[in-house]
């Protein structure tokens, strides 16, 4: 078995893993594959002596061709077939059945394909009953072997997949119907290397050709309905036939299945089961099937409209503050300032710090935990520089996507952060806290804890008592020296009314191995040598409430230093989203304090020069602005002395935190903000690349955003609902020349244009329902005329590739009736012919029959007749489609209509989808890079994961700060499981480890730690003057 795995591992059909649960029967579903393509080949070369083999071939190319657009290979060695054309493995499945079953009703309709038809139409009753068997017998089967396994193992594991049974089921009654029509009637002389396959193959069985037909003689008997025919031999050999390579196939399962998951490939199978973290995939932001989206919405509505004005949770975290700092001298009396619960000073008394900012997390698990791996790290070794973990990690909001709830957060924020920094072994998963110390708490018992008053493991800590003295309670919260967190909420966590934020946030201690203190949603930290940072939330509103401006503005006035430097972190970039929403137009402070923002009014009036920086996140990219100091001062520019600036003097977006990138070109005229002019110092990815980058919404949309076609199918099939059928059609089947064909086929679209216009209800609707969506789709900041205009311009594309895709449908059917391939039996042709050949082919006694049909209350027939049906629809469509156009819609009931109106929806939806993804493509593609349109909307739809970044930060010690930034190009897709984890200090606290991280890249150039670098440095002097000491790295 080991030397098979390795073959078929070579030629790329097995992973160097244990197979997955759709893998487990590939070995037999390759063999009855195979087996099938065998046999066809010789049918299917008897058509090259025809003399319309050349037009018969390029049809049977055109169908398959058509059909490969859709499919996953099952060829895996080739680079080209690697991956699959659209989206997730398992919508690829149901797609590639879709389109098989399509493609078989129409192939065998086709002359070169009768000997196949008649095949498929012969043995397709026979398809049922092996289908239904195969599926029985396999649920028993794995009934069987659970149990067994759980009586000696004691060990439960996950069922098989149903979809692999139900697909392993399809392929080997497809398989053995094709044996026994190939190999019913075999010569005596075995000329041809098909005589000999089959000889080999079904000779072993052949004796046991008479027991089958004595069990159905038996049961004949038993019921008392016995004919008085005699069974001919041959009969019952064809009969033998059938069943005895189904049980060749279902054998081969079974064996394959019990040598796999024997007792040594069981433990395999257990250990390899755990080398491979539990990721979510990019959030689907154009997926028509997602709930979570819905939810999204639904919560964005919600709390814009109801909640918005009316409840806000910071005016609450406000009023609940109970905690008032006892004043040290009568200054701090006269400030009234409530540090208790937002003011912290961990890092005060340090001689220098290093600390992390990152924004922007919690969307695909690899890209998350890529950039967590490289936080969690004790240092990082860029080219000569080391630089060090940072003691403080400060996240600048949307934690998860695509709204806050305790799924997302647990998946998609706090799983890839523990991978990369496991917390505490006394933590315990969804511990709360209601009142949070200042030291990481040790979880002793399994309940909610109240008041957190333990220390780290190995740390003795006696009960607290307030009348102990100061520096008896300092030592007691001296020992821990391992990171800490800081978090504000950005608008995704604002959705629910920033309740899970402040659940999982706030009263939660740890995030991976990073300590929590924080207790509310914005804070303020006093970090060394005279720096500060305000966090502040800013909420759905873009500015902060009233009570934090109090807090935030007596703070500067009265503790910071005149002569200290503050970073200002935000959740969103307004100078960027300022200038992007209103262009030019806002450029002097007035313009901005006139809207009455708190922000800006902290900024420009309290803090003055002493903002030295700005950081957010918000738009996913690294872009950093610095001032650019002309050489003669701006008459126009507010100044006060010495010719300072009144706004920040660095201004630093990097949302790269794990979400899907964002483009950097849209926002390259950006050049000033509140009066001040600045400079792009490093844009990352660079603009020439962002460009790039959304040219693939063209080619890749449909991949990357294949739910979407549930909604663009059906969206397409309303635009032309009312156009079909197309009756008039002898013009473009009487031209003589290709120009005049085109000529025809494009007036046919204009014609069907004008009476959807005129005449039609539906399709009319639905063309004025996409027309209001796509104007409302267009973002707000141009003008309701050119609104209207793209909104037009959209929709008119897709409604003429609906309506060409509606006309090459209705000519492909008119071309089939023509030639006198479908529309010739009337319904249900394929059951006439099983009834016809049933009795030749599979003498069943008459007896048996009538007595399965009145046991089934008449189902048995009436299933077969409709299964068979779904199995004709060009027929169906064919007939449907002839008596509309003879005798109009009248002529046909309610039900037929809703008959042909769906066989024509499974052909046209498949022709549609690709076409929908294509123009709604086209369209973010030009709005974006011709434009500078839809930002947001034109990257989503791209879910790129890679370009993945977070900002280090060093206050060295003359009160420097050196500010680095470390981006990853490529986010690894695969891990396993770093040994160097599970060594001998593995039972340390993860902030004391080397390794502290579970997963590594399997591959080692795509290793976060070996293709990490550094694409932007600069320093930020301590003393006042303005610039870069260094340059910005290379675009």
């Amino acid at each position: 078995m080991e030397g098979v795995r390795t073959i078929l591992m070579r030629f790329g059909l097995l992973k160097e893993t244990f197979p997955t649960q759709p893998e487990l029967s590939r070995h037999a579903v390759v063999v009855a594959l195979l087996s099938c393509v065998y046999f066809f080949f010789f049918d299917i070369m008897h058509t090259f002596n025809d003399e319309n083999s050349i037009v018969l071939w390029s049809v049977h190319v055109c169908l398959f061709g058509f059909s490969y657009f859709f499919l996953q290979p099952w060829i895996r060695f080739l680079r080209f077939f690697s991956q699959p054309l659209i989206g997730k493995s398992s919508y690829s499945n149901v797609y590639k059945w879709h389109v098989f079953w399509l493609l078989v009703a129409t192939v065998y309709h086709l002359p070169s394909s009768q000997s196949v038809g008649m095949s498929i139409r012969m043995n397709l009753s026979l398809f049922f009953i092996n289908f239904a068997s195969s599926i029985m017998c396999l649920l028993v089967f794995h009934s069987i072997f659970y149990g067994l396994e759980y009586i000696f193992s004691h060990e439960a594991r996950k069922w098989q997949d149903t979809w692999t049974i139900l697909q392993f089921s399809a392929v080997v009654s497809i398989a053995s119907c094709v044996f026994l029509s190939h190999c019913r009637e075999r010569p005596l002389e075995q000329r041809y290397l098909k005589d000999k396959v089959c000889s080999i193959w079904l000779a072993p069985v052949e004796s046991a050709s008479y027991y089958y037909y004595r069990l159905f003689y038996m049961w004949d008997n038993y019921g008392k309905l016995a004919s008085n025919e005699s069974p001919a031999a041959g009969s019952s050999d064809k009969t033998s036939l059938v069943f005895s390579s189904w049980a060749t196939f279902i054998g081969l399962y079974i064996a394959n299945y019990v040598a796999e998951r024997s007792s040594q490939s069981g433990a395999k199978y257990k250990k390899n089961k755990q080398t491979k973290p539990d990721f979510l995939d990019m959030v689907p932001w154009y997926s028509g099937t997602s709930a979570d989206l819905y939810k999204t919405v639904f919560d964005l509505i919600l709390s814009v409209t109801v909640f918005l004005g009316r409840f806000d949770m910071r005016i609450l975290q406000a009023a609940m503050n109970p905690i008032q700092v006892v004043p040290k001298n009568k200054k701090e009396v006269q400030a009234g300032i409530q540090e208790g619960e937002y003011l912290y000073d961990h890092f005060g008394k340090e001689k220098e710090l290093w600390f992390d900012f990152m924004a922007d997390t919690g969307d695909g698990g690899n890209s998350t935990y890529t950039v967590a791996r490289l936080l969690a790290q004790r240092k990082i070794k860029v080219n000569s520089k080391i630089l060090k973990r940072g003691d403080l990690l400060l996240i600048g909001g949307d934690l998860a996507y695509p709204n806050p709830s305790e799924f997302t957060y647990e998946r998609r924020l706090f799983r890839p952060f523990t991978y990369a920094f496991q917390p505490p072994p006394c933590h315990e998963q969804g511990r709360m806290a209601v009142n949070k110390l200042e030291v990481p708490p040790c979880c002793e018992q399994k309940r909610m804890a109240v008041n957190k008053t333990a220390v780290p493991p190995g740390v003795s800590e006696p009960k607290q008592d307030r009348k102990r003295t100061k520096r008896k309670h300092q030592r007691q919260l001296m020992p821990y020296n391992g990171p800490r967190c800081f978090v504000i909420p950005g608008n995704h966590d604002w959705f629910d009314g920033l309740h899970t934020f402040t659940r999982n946030i706030c009263h939660r201690s740890w995030l991976g191995g990073w300590f929590m203190p924080q207790k509310k949603s914005y804070f303020a930290l006093k970090l060394p040598l005279g720096w500060w940072i305000f966090g502040l939330d800013l909420a759905l509103h873009g500015d902060i409430d009233v009570y934090q401006f109090e807090f935030f503005s007596k703070l500067a006035r009265k503790t910071v230093g005149k002569k200290d430097s503050v970073i200002v972190m935000t959740h969103q970039p307004d100078w960027l989203l300022d200038w992007y929403e209103n262009g030019d137009s806002r450029t002097n402070v007035s313009d901005y304090q006139s809207k009455g923002n708190n922000v800006t009014d902290l900024i420009c009036n309290i803090l003055k020069e002493r903002c030295k920086l700005r950081i957010a996140g918000d738009i996913h990219h690294y872009m950093r602005h610095s001032i650019d100091k002309p050489d003669k001062p701006d008459p126009s520019q507010p100044k006060r002395k010495n010719n300072e600036p009144v706004y920040a003097q660095h201004l630093l977006v990097n949302g790269c935190g794990g979400a899907f990138a964002h483009p950097t070109h849209v926002f390259r005229d950006f050049s000033k903000s509140h009066g001040v002019s600045y400079k792009c110092k490093e844009a990352y990815p660079s603009f020439k690349e962002s460009r790039r980058l959304a040219l693939r919404n063209i080619w890749n949309f449909r991949k990357e955003n294949w739910q979407f076609d549930f909604i663009g199918g059906i969206i397409y099939f309303m635009l032309v609902f009312s156009m079909f059928p197309q009756c008039e059609l002898d013009h473009m089947f009487e031209v003589d020349s290709i120009s005049g064909l085109w000529r025809s086929f494009f007036g046919t679209v204009w014609n069907a244009l004008i009476y959807m216009l005129e005449l039609s209800y539906v399709s009319l609707g639905g063309a004025m329902l996409l027309l209001i969506l796509a104007v409302a789709f267009v973002p707000s900041k141009v003008s309701w005329k050119a609104r209207v205009m793209i909104g037009i311009l959209h929709v008119s594309a897709h409604l003429t590739a609906a309506l060409i895709l509606m006309l090459v449908l209705e000519v492909g059917v008119e071309t089939f009736v023509r030639n006198n391939l479908v529309a010739t039996s009337g319904y249900h042709s394929l059951y006439q012919w099983h009834q016809s050949m049933f009795n030749k082919h599979l003498p069943v006694p008459i007896g048996i029959q009538d007595s399965i049909k009145r046991w089934s209350f008449g189902l048995y027939p009436a299933c077969i007749k409709y299964l068979m049906s779904a199995f004709d629809l060009p027929e169906l469509m064919a007939v449907t489609r002839s008596n509309i156009c003879k005798n109009g819609m009248e002529s046909i009931s309610r039900w037929g209509a809703i008959i042909y109106y769906a066989s024509t929806f499974l052909y046209f939806w498949v022709m549609s989808t690709p076409a929908v993804s294509f123009v709604f493509g086209s369209y973010l593609y030009i709005c974006i890079n011709w434009f500078n349109l839809h930002y947001d909307e034109a990257f989503s739809s791209l879910r790129i994961a890679d370009y993945k970044a977070f900002t280090r930060f060093h206050i060295k010690h003359n009160g420097d700060l050196e500010v680095f930034t470390l981006a990853v190009d490529k986010v690894p897709e695969e891990w396993e499981l770093d040994p160097e984890w599970e060594g001998p200090n593995s039972d340390e606290l993860s902030h004391l480890r080397e390794n502290p991280s579970q997963w590594k890249a399997a591959a080692s150039d795509q290793e976060p730690l070996n293709t990490v670098r550094i694409i932007d440095e600069f320093i930020i002097p301590r003393k006042d003057s303005h610039g870069d000491s260094t340059g910005s790295g290379t675009e």
